[in-house]
């Protein structure tokens, strides 16, 4: 399954570290060990958590399963995972798909530890939706998506999911085309750091006639984006300036770099 490494790779380690915090070393899943299959679900995660880092999964997927049949919301999430990347099991979308559904369904206190797994989940799903998972019964279902997308992008703030939100809105995937609406998200987006909501709302309002703030967004976007974003941004940009007049160029120019040395989006 293929998505965005700032929603999910990246969240792995921030959010399982935070969970964890400074555990001590890894044990061997054993009665002599101290860590059991009757272990306590945190101390089941933690075990999991330190294998996987040191590489060995199949300890990790073992010890996952015990703390999530126990409970343990960071345990199902990490399991997930591993089953959606076929990181240390045989890939299986659909697995990864219903662990995602419960941990979903399940909800989140206000201010919980566990925040992070929920709205993780919920990318997750969207995601999967947006295209369906071939061989099972989960078919592509743009409404579902749009809906998941727009809880963590209003509760929770999520600048992945107001990007990816305003951009089925600007598509008029999964409902209605609305430019406003789809402009509010992304530049939420873009204020929090997101460069390819920067370049997408540049974009937009470089063909609503913002030659000169359009192109700078889209300069900004290029300069910040990660290397897997540079190639559509790159090409964006290039078709805008080539469209642009010369003076609008260098004032664009000038702008992008104020805005990068003030630390502006």
């Amino acid at each position: 399954m293929q998505t965005s490494s700032r929603t999910r790779t990246g969240l792995f380690g921030v959010v399982l570290a935070m969970a964890i915090g400074c555990g001590g070393q890894a044990l061997a899943l054993d009665p002599n060990a101290g860590v059991t299959r009757e272990s306590g679900p945190f101390d089941l995660f933690r075990f999991g958590f330190s294998a996987y880092k040191k590489g060995r999964k199949d300890e990790a997927v073992e010890a996952y399963k015990y703390a999530a049949e126990k409970g343990h919301p960071g345990a199902r999430w990490a399991l997930a995972n591993m089953y959606a990347y076929g990181d240390g099991v045989v890939e299986n979308d659909y697995e990864a798909f219903k662990i995602y559904d419960d941990i979903a369904r399940q909800g989140v206190e206000p201010g919980s530890q566990d925040t992070g797994y929920f709205v993780n989940a919920l990318l997750s799903l969207a995601t999967y939706y947006q295209k369906g998972i071939p061989g099972s019964p989960i078919k592509a279902n743009l409404g579902a998506a749009r809906q998941l997308y727009f809880q963590a992008a209003s509760a929770f703030g999520v600048p992945e999911a107001q990007y990816r939100l305003g951009r089925m809105i600007l598509e008029g995937q999964g409902g209605a085309n609305d430019i406003q609406q789809a402009k509010k998200w992304l530049n939420r987006a873009r204020v929090s750091g997101h460069p390819a909501a920067a370049a997408v709302l540049g974009n937009v309002v470089f063909e609503e006639g913002q030659t000169v703030r359009g192109l700078a967004f889209m300069t900004t976007a290029l300069e910040r984006s990660p290397a897997s974003d540079k190639a559509w941004i790159q090409a964006m940009q290039e078709r805008a300036f080539s469209l642009a007049g010369e003076a609008d160029r260098r004032t664009a120019i000038a702008l992008a770099q104020d805005m990068l040395a003030k630390g502006l989006n």
